[in-house]
Formats: C-alpha cells, sequence, structure tokens
C-alpha cells in the first residue's frame, strides 16, 4: 500500500514538472519571438490633447449671471456670463437721449424752413411791388408838384400886375383880392403836394428797407438748410456712437464660439473682472487629437492624411478611425512618459492623429495608442493585435 502511494506521489510530481517546464518553455518562446507589427505601420503612444478656448471678458465689470459647472456640455451661442457694467449701460441712456433731443430739434427746423420757404419769397415779392408802387407815386407826385410850381408862379406874377394896376386905381380891389386868395390856396396846395411827397419818400425808404429785409431773409432759408444738415450729421454721428456702445454692450454676453464642453470654471456670480480676464475654459471635441512621437526613419516615411487608428486603455477593443494632421518639423527629445522601441532613440518628432469623427470616450489628457499605415493597408482592430 506504501509503495503505490509513492508511486502516485513521483507520478503527479512528475506531471507538475512537466507542466512547469511547458510554461517556462512558452514563456521563453514569447520571449525570443515578441510579436512585431509589419513594415508598412508605425505605432506611438501618447496623450489625447486638444485646443482650449479661454473665455476672456473683453471689458470690465462685474459678472452678473455665470450658470454653468464644469464638464458640461455647451451649445453654440450659449450664454456662458452676463457683465454688468452701470457706466457702459449709462453712456447709452446718454446717447439716446441725445439722439431723440436732436430728432425732435431737426423736426422742429424742417417745419420751421418750410414755413420760411412759403413765406419768405412771397414777402421779397410784395417788398419789391410795394417799392415799385411807392416810386411810380413819387414821380407821379413830383409831376403834379411841378405843375403846381408853375401856377403858383404865375399867380405870384399876376398879383404883381394887379398890384400895380391897384396901384394906379386901374382895378377894384375885389380883383386884387381875387388873386391873392387864388395865389395863397395854390402855395397851400404846393405846400400840401411837398408835405406828401416827404412822407412818400419816406415811405419808399421803408419799402427799400423792406425790401433789403426780405432780401436778407432768403438767407434764413439757407442757414436753416444748413442747420438741418448740422443735425442729421450730429445724429449720424451719435447713432454711429451708439451703434458702437451695443457693441460694447453685447460684447457683455460672453457665448460660446462652439459645441463643446466647460473644461474649467474660473469666477463666479458677483465677481468684479478686470479687462482680458478669463471667466472660462472650453474645449471643441473636434478638436481633439492624439499626439504620438515617432523616430527619426519612420517619420521620413508618414505623409499627411495618412490613415491611422486610435486605441484608449479604458477599451482596447475599439478603434477609433483617425488619420495624419499634423507632423512637426523639428524634433524633440522623447518625452519621460511616452516609452520607444529602443533606449538609443532619443529625439523623436511628434505627429498628430485626428479622429474622423467626434468619439465621446475621448477626453483630455488620457493616454492612448495610435497606429498609422503607411500604404493605406492593415491596420489593427483592437489594442491586443498591437505589440507592448
Amino acid at each position: 500500500m506504501d509503495s503505490m502511494l509513492q508511486i502516485a506521489k513521483k507520478y503527479w510530481l512528475g506531471v507538475a514538472a512537466a507542466v512547469l517546464f511547458g510554461i517556462a518553455a512558452v514563456l521563453i518562446y514569447l520571449k525570443l519571438h515578441t510579436k512585431e507589427l509589419p513594415e508598412n505601420l508605425v505605432q506611438g503612444s501618447g496623450r489625447i490633447d486638444g485646443d482650449l478656448i479661454n473665455m476672456n471678458a473683453k471689458y470690465p465689470g462685474r459678472i452678473a449671471k455665470m450658470d454653468i459647472y464644469e464638464g458640461e456640455a455647451i451649445q453654440k451661442g450659449a450664454v456662458i456670463a452676463i457683465i454688468d457694467s452701470a457706466e457702459q449701460k449709462a453712456q447709452k441712456a446718454q446717447i439716446d437721449a441725445q439722439i431723440e433731443a436732436l430728432i425732435q430739434q431737426l423736426a422742429a427746423r424742417e417745419i420751421e424752413l418750410s414755413i420760411a420757404e412759403k413765406s419768405l419769397p412771397e414777402s421779397l415779392v410784395k417788398a419789391k411791388a410795394n417799392s415799385s408802387i411807392k416810386k411810380s407815386q413819387q414821380d407821379e407826385l413830383d409831376a403834379m408838384i411841378n405843375t403846381q410850381k408853375s401856377v403858383v408862379s404865375q399867380d405870384q406874377r399876376d398879383s404883381e400886375r394887379l398890384n400895380n394896376l391897384f396901384s394906379n386905381r386901374l382895378i377894384e380891389k375885389h380883383q386884387l383880392e381875387m388873386v391873392m386868395l387864388k395865389l395863397q390856396g395854390d402855395k397851400d396846395q404846393l405846400s400840401s403836394l411837398m408835405d406828401k411827397r416827404e412822407q412818400l419818400s419816406k415811405a419808399i425808404d421803408i419799402s427799400q428797407s423792406d425790401q433789403v429785409e426780405a432780401s436778407a431773409a432768403q438767407q434764413k432759408i439757407a442757414a436753416l438748410r444748413e442747420g438741418i444738415k448740422a443735425s442729421e450729421s450730429g445724429i449720424k454721428a451719435l447713432k454711429a456712437s451708439q451703434t458702437q456702445m451695443n457693441a460694447v454692450l453685447s460684447e457683455m454676453e460672453l457665448r460660446s464660439p462652439v459645441d463643446g464642453f466647460v473644461m474649467e470654471k474660473i469666477a463666479n456670480n458677483g465677481e468684479v473682472i478686470g479687462s482680458g480676464m478669463a471667466v472660462a475654459t472650453l474645449i471643441d471635441p473636434k478638436s481633439l487629437y492624439l499626439k504620438i512621437f515617432v523616430d527619426t526613419l519612420k517619420n521620413g516615411k508618414i505623409k499627411i492624411g495618412d490613415p491611422a487608428v486610435i486605441f484608449l486603455d479604458s477599451d482596447p477593443d475599439h478603434a477609433i478611425a483617425a488619420k495624419v494632421a499634423r507632423i512637426e518639423q523639428k524634433a524633440e527629445f522623447t518625452p519621460k512618459e511616452v516609452s520607444v522601441a529602443s533606449d538609443r532613440i532619443q529625439r523623436v518628432f511628434a505627429v498628430h492623429l485626428q479622429p474622423l469623427n467626434v468619439d465621446p470616450l475621448l477626453k483630455l489628457g488620457i493616454p492612448a495608442v495610435g497606429v498609422i499605415s503607411l500604404d493605406g493597408k492593415g491596420l489593427p482592430t483592437s489594442l491586443h493585435a498591437v505589440p507592448e
């Protein structure tokens, strides 16, 4: 019985030794025959990178509203923050009031111009007509005065002749009195005509003054037109300032320029921020890429647009289709976190792999492996098919 147990024990010990020897042989074989990529494939590791978007305040103010949180999905045009500035609002209100005042002033000047254009030319016409009539009356009156002077001169000669006759008792006294009475009447009439002429001369002076005034009033129309132009120019300038102020107030609302995510919330409600200060950082998923590093020999074979795949450690069987988007022109030292095929490689070139489509698994900073096909063939479908 004991001999049987010893034989069984030796048997199982031999089986165990054979299994261990087989495992060791397999491990040695795998160690000596490591899996290698085909010649048409280039492999590299790195981290997911992307272009961050800083949402900076263009003008200073106090944050009145900012209802975002880190990691939140943001649509293009969504409000990130609203900055309040009482000074900017006061300036806009002042400009609006000035525009309204100038508009009312312009309307009043246009009404005044309309009245002037209708009334002032008519006044000038009337003044010219009145002046012409007065001059005609003056000419007529001068003719009457000359005639009356002749009559008075004749009366004086008659009075002198009859006075001689009366002195010589050749005529009766009443005849002399009649001549003297007629002389006095004609003198009075001449004096009256002279008074009328003086009045008419003053009236002519007044009518000429009215004509000059009416002519000068025509300049008022030109002045009103210039005033209207000045008001219109003032309104135009203020509206330009109004447009500028509206643009400033529009800039006080920070809106997302992309469909993306909030990476970092820097400021909070109620904080006073200065010009140029950042309130949040966004990222566009379309800008994410994998930055890998390849040696000089492999870099010479890679072309912009070469197809590639990206694998994440968290989902090794999910191949993310990509392409070569950028190849750095200058070499750099191998980053510490990136392993290379040989320790002899000290200088490498960075290559950017851009996903063909937005993938929700891609996040900024996570490690990944990229594989590039130099001829468009043989890209792996799983990370397990890629040598470590």
